[in-house]
C-alpha cells in the first residue's frame, strides 16, 4: 500500500520525484524517502518519519542533485513509522538502494540465512532483507544487478514491487512486480516509474504496466527492456493512459473527498456514458454482448470485494436478483479465498476493486479462475490487474479517486451493477419492458437528482457541528438502503474516528436497542418506499428512548419531519436507485463531522487508498 516513484532521465530528479509523492501520498504517509545518485557517483538516501511535506523540509540543506532517482512513501507493515524504517533502504556496502511496495513473508528465514552469513541489518523491516539479499547474490556469484535480481526473486515468497539503483551504474534502475502495481512511463530518452500512472501523467502518457513476474530494466539511451525471473524478454506493450493534471488536484476544494463527492453527478454520467441510450429507454454493455452465453447460462453468482467495495455488491446481489431472478452470494474477498468454497463452471464471479489492485480480491478472482469459473471485473483504475485477470467486465470510469475514504468510486459501482442487471434482465426476459424502461429512465435522471442533493451541503455542514461530540453513532435503513447504511458508519468511521455500526433497521430490537440514550445519534434512511411504515416505527422506537434521530426523507414527508430530530429531505426516486442519492448525504455528513474535529479526511489515520498486501 505504499507509494513508488522513480525518474532517470536528463533532468533534475528531486522535483520529479517530491511532486511524484505527493500524488502518491494516498497510498501512505507515516514516512517518506529519496535516494538519488549524483554526477560524482554518490548515492545518497534521505528519509524521514511523517509525510512528504516534512521530507521536503528534511532535504532543504542536503545534496538532492542527481538525474536518477527512487522515491518512496510508506505505509508501515513491518516495523513502526520511524526514519530507520523509512524507504529506501541502502546495502551493506551502500552501493544499492532499494524501494518496496508489498510484503515478503519469508522475510524471517531469508533474514537469518544472511545474518549467520554476516550480514548486517540496519532497519526492522522485510524490504531490507531484500536489498542485502540482492547485494549477496550479486557478490556471491559474480553477476551483473539484473542477474541478481532475478536469482533473488527465486527466492522470494511474497508481493512486491520494487525499484532498485546501484551507484556504480548510474545510467539504469531495475524496477521488477508481483501482486504489487507497477507502471513505466516512457517519455524522450527518459523513463519514469510509479505505483499508478498519477506521477506520469504531467510528463507523458505513454506507459506500460508490467504483468506480475516483470523486471523492467530502465537504461539511459536505450529502449525500455522487460523481462521475466526466468531472463525471457518480452516485448512491452505500449498503452496511452486517458489522465489530465486537473482530475488528481483539488481544483479549489478544501479537500480531495469533498471534490469527488460534489462530481459524482459529472462521474456517473460519464459511467452510463455510451452504455444508457440518448433515448434513455436502453443499456448495452459490450461484455453482455460479448460473452452473453456464459452470462445467461449461469446458475450463481458470486461477488468478491472488500470494504466499500462490498458494501456495492450487497446492492449489486438485490439488483441483480430481483430483475435477472439469478441467485447471488456476496462474499468478502479475504475470506472467499482462505475458506475453501464452492466454485463450479457454470458460476459467474464478480470481482469488484476501485483500484484493480485488492491483494485479497485479486487472489479470489485467481482462485475462481482456477476452479473454471467466468470472471467479470468491475473496477475503475484502467490497465489494473484484476481488469487483466478477468474475462471480462466493466469499468466504472469515475476518474481518479484520491481521497482515501471512497464516494464516487462508490455510486460509480453502484451504477455499474445496475446496468448489469438491467442488461441481463432484458436478454432473460425476467423483466416487463414497460419496467425496464421505467428504470433506464430514472437511472439517467440520477445525476440531476445528484446535484439536487448536493445542494444541501451547507445545511449538512451546520447539522455536523451538533455531532462532533458524539462517541457512537449506529445507522439503519431497510432493503437497498441496509447496505447505504453499513456505508454511511464506514465512512465516518473512517475518517473522524468515531465508533459507527450499520444495521437492518429491523434487528435493532435484536441487540442494538440497549445502546440507544440521549447521547446515541441514529441515523435512519427512512424514505418513502415499501418499507416505508416499519422503518417509521423503528424511529418511534428509538424516540421513546430518548435517541436523537437523524432521518433521511423523502421530500414533502410531513410524518418522520415531526417525529425526528433532524431531517435531511431528498429527491423521490425508484427504490432500487434510492442509494445513489441515500449515499451522499452519508458522506457528507461523514466529511463535516471529520473536518469539524480537525482530522485529515483524505488521509485518515492508518488507512491507505489501495490495499495491495494481506
Amino acid at each position: 500500500m505504499c507509494g513508488i516513484v522513480g525518474y532517470i532521465g536528463m533532468r533534475e530528479a528531486y522535483p520529479i520525484l517530491i511532486k511524484g509523492l505527493k500524488r502518491l501520498e494516498y497510498r501512505g504517509y507515516d514516512s517518506a524517502g529519496i535516494a538519488l545518485i549524483n554526477e560524482n557517483g554518490d548515492l545518497n538516501v534521505c528519509k524521514t518519519k511523517g509525510k512528504v511535506s516534512m521530507l521536503e523540509d528534511y532535504c532543504s540543506d542536503k545534496d538532492i542533485s542527481g538525474v536518477v532517482g527512487i522515491a518512496h512513501t510508506r505505509w508501515a507493515t513491518h516495523g513502526e513509522p520511524s526514519s530507520l524504517n523509512a524507504h529506501p533502504h541502502y546495502s551493506s556496502s551502500k552501493n544499492l538502494a532499494i524501494i518496496h511496495n508489498g510484503i515478503i513473508e519469508n522475510y524471517a528465514s531469508l533474514k537469518n540465512n544472511l545474518t549467520a552469513k554476516g550480514v548486517v541489518f540496519r532497519s526492522d523491516t522485510d524490504t531490507e532483507v531484500l536489498v542485502q539479499l540482492v547485494e549477496y547474490v550479486q557478490e556471491k556469484k559474480k553477476v551483473d544487478l539484473l542477474t541478481a535480481v532475478q536469482l533473488s526473486l527465486h527466492m522470494v515468497i511474497g508481493a512486491y514491487a520494487i525499484a532498485i539503483m546501484d551507484r556504480r551504474h548510474p545510467d539504469m534502475i531495475i524496477a521488477a512486480r508481483k501482486q504489487s502495481p507497477l507502471v513505466v512511463g516512457i517519455g524522450d530518452n527518459e523513463f519514469f516509474l510509479g505505483s499508478d500512472a498519477s506521477p506520469l501523467i504531467e510528463y507523458t502518457d505513454q506507459v506500460v504496466y508490467l504483468d506480475d513476474g516483470n523486471i523492467a530494466v530502465l537504461k539511459l539511451g536505450e529502449d525500455l527492456k522487460i523481462y521475466n525471473i526466468n531472463n525471457r524478454e518480452i516485448s512491452p506493450e505500449i498503452k496511452t493512459v486517458d489522465l489530465n493534471l486537473g482530475q488528481i488536484e483539488k481544483g479549489g476544494y478544501p479537500h480531495f473527498m469533498l471534490k469527488e463527492i460534489f462530481e459524482q453527478p459529472e462521474c456517473i454520467t460519464n459511467c452510463m456514458r455510451g452504455r444508457v441510450n440518448m433515448e434513455a429507454d436502453n443499456v448495452t454493455l459490450s461484455a453482455v454482448i460479448d460473452y452473453k452465453r456464459q452470462l445467461l447460462d449461469a446458475k450463481r453468482m458470486v461477488i468478491v470485494a472488500c470494504g466499500t467495495s462490498w458494501h456495492a455488491g450487497l446492492i449489486g446481489k438485490q439488483m441483480i436478483e430481483s430483475l435477472c431472478r439469478i441467485p447471488v452470494e456476496v462474499e468478502y474477498a479475504s475470506e472467499f479465498r482462505y475458506r475453501h468454497p464452492v466454485v463450479n463452471k457454470d458460476d459467474v464471479v464478480i470481482a469488484i476493486s476501485q483500484s484493480g489492485e485488492t491483494a485479497d480480491t485479486l487472489a479470489a478472482v485467481e482462485l475462481a479462475k482456477d476452479a473454471g469459473a467466468f470472471i467479470y471485473g468491475i473496477c475503475n483504475a484502467i490497465g489494473s490487474s484484476i481488469p487483466r485477470a478477468t474475462d471480462t467486465g466493466s469499468y466504472i470510469h469515475v476518474g481518479p479517486e484520491i481521497g482515501v475514504a471512497s464516494t464516487k468510486a462508490f455510486t460509480g459501482q453502484i451504477t455499474v451493477l445496475m446496468m448489469l442487471a438491467l442488461a441481463l434482465a432484458k436478454e432473460k426476459g425476467t423483466i416487463a419492458m414497460t419496467d425496464y424502461h421505467t428504470i433506464v429512465k430514472e437511472l439517467s435522471l440520477i445525476p440531476q437528482k445528484m446535484e439536487e442533493v448536493l445542494k444541501l451541503n451547507e445545511r449538512i455542514a451546520d447539522l455536523s457541528r451538533t455531532f462532533t461530540y458524539a462517541r457512537n453513532f449506529l445507522y439503519l435503513g431497510r432493503g437497498y438502503s441496509y447496505p447505504v447504511a453499513l456505508e454511511g458508519a464506514l465512512k465516518l468511521k473512517e475518517i473522524s474516528y468515531i465508533h459507527a455500526e450499520g444495521y437492518p433497521a429491523a434487528e435493532m430490537k435484536h441487540g442494538p436497542i440497549a445502546l440507544i440514550d440521549s447521547d446515541m445519534p441514529v441515523v435512519v434512511i427512512a424514505t418513502h418506499n415499501a418499507m416505508y411504515e416499519k422503518v417509521l416505527s423503528n424511529i418511534q422506537e428509538i424516540k421513546a428512548r430518548r435517541g436523537k434521530v437523524i432521518a433521511l426523507v423523502s421530500k414533502g414527508d410531513d410524518t418522520i419531519t415531526r417525529i425526528a430530530d433532524e431531517v435531511i429531505e431528498l429527491p423521490d426516486t425508484l427504490a432500487c436507485l434510492e442509494p445513489l442519492i441515500a449515499t451522499i448525504p452519508l458522506q457528507l455528513l461523514a466529511y463535516h463531522i471529520a473536518v469539524c474535529k480537525g482530522k485529515n479526511v483524505d488521509q485518515p489515520r492508518n488507512l491507505a487508498k489501495s490495499v495491495t498486501v494481506e
